[in-house]
């Protein structure tokens, strides 16, 4: 197994579509490759691949994600859409180990999100979770603040400073996604 990183610009059209079918979202089913590059272009896609380099499981760092918290705009890289293509065989927990790595050896600040269903799976990836924060983040879609569907704020790699930050979250201090 090997682990490779491209950027939105360096994948093929065959890749595009098969990280659309793995991801499995609807309203993006009928983007074209154009739009897919359009869409992420300020992201690289992570990979394990196996000796053949098909995609055995993939995840996107998303360097386009801002929060707002208490007036102040804090930029952090973003993992998002992991997922195997075949469940059960760890082809996710490799990949999740080697983003930790990867990250770490960058000194990205990078954090994710997830559902309080997927804590074992990350525990036992050992990253670090922040329990029930991820629902203080308020997503502004125009008119109304929503909170965020996801329970969790994962840790891959994060200073002290914005993990304390990440953890004083709460009812009366939440942060805002732009």
């Amino acid at each position: 197994m090997n682990y490779l990183i491209k950027k939105t610009n360096e994948l093929s059209n065959p890749e595009i579509e098969y990280i659309l079918k793995l991801w499995d979202i609807s309203e993006w089913m009928t983007m074209n490759t154009s739009d897919f590059r359009f869409s992420f272009r300020n992201s690289e896609f992570h990979f394990l691949v196996n000796q053949r380099d098909e995609i055995l499981a993939l995840s996107r760092l998303n360097f386009d994600f801002t929060l707002d918290i208490s007036g102040k705009q804090y930029i952090f890289a973003e993992i998002v859409g992991l997922v195997s293509a075949q469940e059960k065989k760890g082809y996710g927990s490799i990949l999740v180990k080697f983003l930790k790595e990867n990250t770490e050896q960058r000194n990205l600040e990078v954090i994710g999100f997830c559902l309080k269903e997927l804590r074992p799976f990350y525990q036992q990836c050992d990253v670090e979770i922040l329990k029930n924060k991820a629902k203080n983040i308020m997503e502004n879609n125009g008119t109304v603040c929503n909170s965020s569907e996801d329970d969790d704020i994962l840790i891959f790699h994060l200073s002290d400073e914005r993990k304390e930050l990440l953890k004083s979250l709460g009812p009366e201090n939440n942060a805002y996604f732009n």
